[in-house]
């Protein structure tokens, strides 16, 4: 069964993000900083439902986020990622990010909604995903 993991946002000022969740009750789970990708990761989630969370995602580089861009994606974990993209793409929905790494994937809703979907552990990269480009965008 797959299970709801977070909705991710992208914000043009963190620490102002972070506080306006906190006034609602949202409490800091953790922060990740990537220096080569030139972004931070803050996951928050309200007490007692750590396992449903928001995922707040701020570029460094500064960006303007038009046409919804800022939000980014609903994210599920999946038991076997390649059986659950192959079933999507049996029934006609296009892999726009392949799970090339046995770990991520990421498909669209019929309404262009972004979805991750991640492997619960990991798979070892396998084709045909291994070989596949990404289609579109994510």
């Amino acid at each position: 069964m797959p299970k709801y993991l977070h909705t991710m946002i992208r914000v043009t000022d963190i620490e102002a993000t972070v506080r306006f969740f906190k006034l609602l009750g949202l409490d800091e789970q953790k922060r990740f900083d990537n220096a080569q990708g030139r972004f931070t990761l803050v996951f928050l989630a309200a007490p007692g439902d750590e396992d449903a969370q928001v995922e707040l995602t701020y570029n460094w580089d500064p960006q303007e986020y038009d046409g919804g861009r800022n939000f980014g994606h609903l994210a599920y974990r999946v038991e076997n990622i390649y059986d659950t993209c192959q079933r999507l793409m049996d029934a006609g929905v296009t892999i726009n990010r392949p799970p090339r790494d046995g770990h991520m994937a990421f498909v669209r809703t019929p309404d262009n909604i972004s979805i991750e979907l991640l492997q619960d552990g990991h798979l070892e990269p396998a084709e045909p995903w291994a070989s596949m480009p990404n289609t579109g965008i994510w």
